[in-house]
């Protein structure tokens, strides 16, 4: 009678231990839930990492144009220190509106000369590297990124690209990321539209090759290269983070604050995995309900030489 109150004592026991193992397995599980609902929301591409396009002596210039540069108002031409920021036009000579625009010194006024020709032959070469990129995305004609977050990688259009308000680029933690939009003809952004950089991504690592002509809207913000084969429009009011380089055509500015940013210390982050966010959480659920799964290892190894010294 004694051994079976003993052997029902330990069953009880046993079955508690059990409970409470599963019941950390399910806290481990709702854990992991709850650590997915508060991650950011992440980006639906993920892609490698593309090398940046190489400017060449087109880097030491903020704007660039082929016949001619236009402005009206309080423009100003500026870039961290290091950057050129150079305002030029090549193979045309005319500068019209500097004053009252300013080039910010070092920076400085190349009209049809040398080292504008020099600057238009690079970025006649970085139009035609980034144009050339194999796309990682191919949208439909003609395309607006507003709302969408990208992470780095090679976004195309063959026909047109449009901004008509915000778009985000995420640089997930990797300030080396970079972005680059292709449209096969223009690019257009409406007024107060903002491309956004979060996560470390930086104005220096982001490029637009665009076809034609590029028409950025009054009181937008701007971040990343334009590299233009035809022209460049900067609407009233706007600021842009990054440079405007047209070949052929002009470049026409009013009341902008044109700003080349330096780009930060090479980080030394490797390529973005492919599955980018998706990776990160699934690797973190991973993680905790495995965690969850030693426990109950644990537990089970705990019990089992009781139940052997119990003869179950």
């Amino acid at each position: 009678m004694a051994r079976f109150a003993y052997l029902s004592t330990r069953r009880c026991q046993i079955s508690d231990q059990k409970a409470r193992a599963r019941r950390r397995v399910v806290r481990c599980i709702l854990l992991a839930a709850a650590f997915l609902v508060i991650l950011p929301a992440r980006s639906a591409y993920a892609f490698p990492n593309p090398a940046p396009v190489a400017l060449g002596a087109s880097g030491e210039f903020t704007v660039l144009a082929g016949s001619t540069v236009t402005n009206t108002g309080a423009t100003v031409v500026s870039a961290d220190a290091g950057i050129g920021g150079n305002l030029g036009v090549s193979p045309g000579s005319a500068v019209t509106g500097f004053p009252p625009g300013v080039v910010t010194p070092p920076g400085s006024i190349h009209a049809g000369d040398a080292t504008a020709d020099t600057a238009q032959t690079a970025a006649g070469a970085a139009y035609t590297d980034a144009a050339g990129r194999t796309p990682d995305v191919v949208f439909t004609p003609v395309h607006d990124l507003v709302g969408q977050t990208f992470t780095a990688g090679v976004y195309n259009d063959p026909s047109s690209l449009a901004i008509s308000g915000n778009v985000t680029l995420d640089g997930e933690g990797n300030p080396d990321a970079v972005f680059l939009f292709q449209a096969g003809s223009t690019l257009g952004t409406s007024s107060s539209s903002q491309v956004l950089l979060t996560n470390g991504a930086q104005a220096c690592n982001v490029f637009w090759a665009v076809g034609s002509s590029a028409t950025l809207g009054a009181d937008s913000a701007f971040s990343g290269t334009i590299l233009a084969q035809t022209s460049a429009t900067v609407g009233d009011s706007a600021s842009i983070e990054g440079r405007v380089l047209a070949g052929s055509g002009a470049v026409t500015l009013s009341n902008d604050a044109v700003n080349t940013p330096a780009c930060a210390p090479v980080s030394g982050v490797g390529t973005a995995p492919l599955l980018g966010g998706a990776a990160l959480a699934v690797t973190s659920t991973a993680l905790v309900v495995g965690a969850g799964l030693v426990v109950v290892r644990r537990r089970k190894a705990h019990i089992s030489p009781r139940l052997t010294q119990t003869n179950w």
